[in-house]
């Protein structure tokens, strides 16, 4: 498919090539949204902090937590279960977060939490979790905009990054907000689908990745980021895609560079960098991409822009989020619908 020539409406009736578009717009409504947020003062007073969620609803508070865990006096850890975990107690600041409102894990770790004495707060369009608040008697952030939920990744990051400023955890001011917003903006009008394959890096990279298996390198800020890309490859272009974390991939991921053989010609590693990296993990990846392309193993840097750590993160996430549609499109895939996933709540309900 030549993506300088496609056919938006056919390939992408649902426009999630609009939802991309937005991204920036979301990271400003919904700050105005939690800018002015209060909570009670006893939620200052916690030792630890657990984010409740699943899917799109849980990459925000990964983004999160990777932004505010070097200067953040406790503990924030995102959980992905049914369960919450087991320390979660009167101690704890719980911030539960759905964007249908009825997950089911996220609301029976919300129950859990609750019944244990946490401090909750939930986030959400509405459904169950809004209710659950109410009779609860805990802050219900409610945001509304119509999308698939990990294209409302804006909404459900700069909630949970504003209850956390609320709660005192975060320093988040409204300048970083804007410069984040901007960042994303002007990249984008380098990525929009009208802007040709010769100068587009986005539509450049998923044609490097077509009809290969990505693995996508992240360190630092950009970890979690990482993992994003990963989720809308497999979300959007309905492709398998891997992370991995540096330094961590140091210790372990480069000696399975050696086998399969046959697999060398099949993969593509992109590395996810920015100023913000340690100086060290610079290296790393240097030193990882000649390991990697001694093989043959093709490898493809993206550096992150922006001067704040959050107009970096943002911005790589926006990149990626135009990589995982183009690559959409290459496979004539509809980057919208979630077949599997409805088939698999269907068979969940019915048990």
């Amino acid at each position: 498919m030549n993506l300088d020539s496609i056919d938006l409406k056919a390939v992408d009736p649902e426009e999630m090539y609009r939802r991309v578009s937005e991204l920036p717009k979301q990271i400003l409504d919904a700050w105005d949204l939690v800018k002015g947020l209060e909570l009670p003062a006893s939620y200052r007073e916690v030792e630890n902090v657990v984010v409740l969620g699943m899917g799109g609803s849980a990459i925000g508070g990964d983004i999160a937590r990777t932004l505010v865990e070097s200067r953040c006096p406790v503990p924030v850890q995102v959980s992905r279960d049914y369960d919450p975990p087991a320390y979660v107690g009167d101690s704890t600041l719980v911030i539960a977060s759905s964007y249908s409102g009825n997950t089911e894990e996220t609301l029976s770790a919300l129950d859990q939490a609750l019944a244990a004495g946490a401090k909750g707060v939930a986030v959400g369009t509405g459904g169950k979790i809004e209710a659950r608040a109410k009779e609860a008697g805990i802050p219900f952030v409610k945001f509304d905009y119509r999308s698939s939920p990990r294209a409302a990744m804006g909404y459900s990051f700069m909630c949970v990054a504003g209850i956390l400023r609320a709660a005192g955890f975060m320093d988040l001011e409204e300048a970083e907000v804007r410069e984040a917003a901007a960042v994303m903006e002007d990249w984008q009008s380098e990525l929009a689908p009208d802007v040709p394959s010769e100068s587009n890096q986005a539509k450049q990279l998923a044609q490097r990745m077509h009809g290969r298996l990505p693995v996508i390198y992240g360190a630092g800020i950009l970890s979690e980021v990482a993992r994003r890309w990963k989720t809308q490859i497999n979300e959007n272009s309905k492709a398998w895609a891997f992370y991995e974390i540096m330094p961590e991939l140091n210790h372990n991921a480069v000696l399975g560079f050696a086998n399969p053989g046959d697999a060398d010609d099949r993969l593509l590693v992109v590395m996810l960098r920015s100023q913000s990296d340690h100086p060290r993990v610079g290296v790393r990846y240097d030193v990882t991409a000649k390991l990697l392309e001694d093989r043959g193993v093709p490898v493809a840097p993206v550096w992150a822009r922006g001067h704040s750590p959050l107009a970096r993160t943002l911005s790589a996430i926006h990149f990626g989020d135009y990589v995982s549609l183009y690559l959409a499109y290459l496979y004539d895939a509809d980057p919208t619908p979630v077949d599997a996933i409805s088939y698999l709540k269907d068979q969940l309900a019915k048990a």
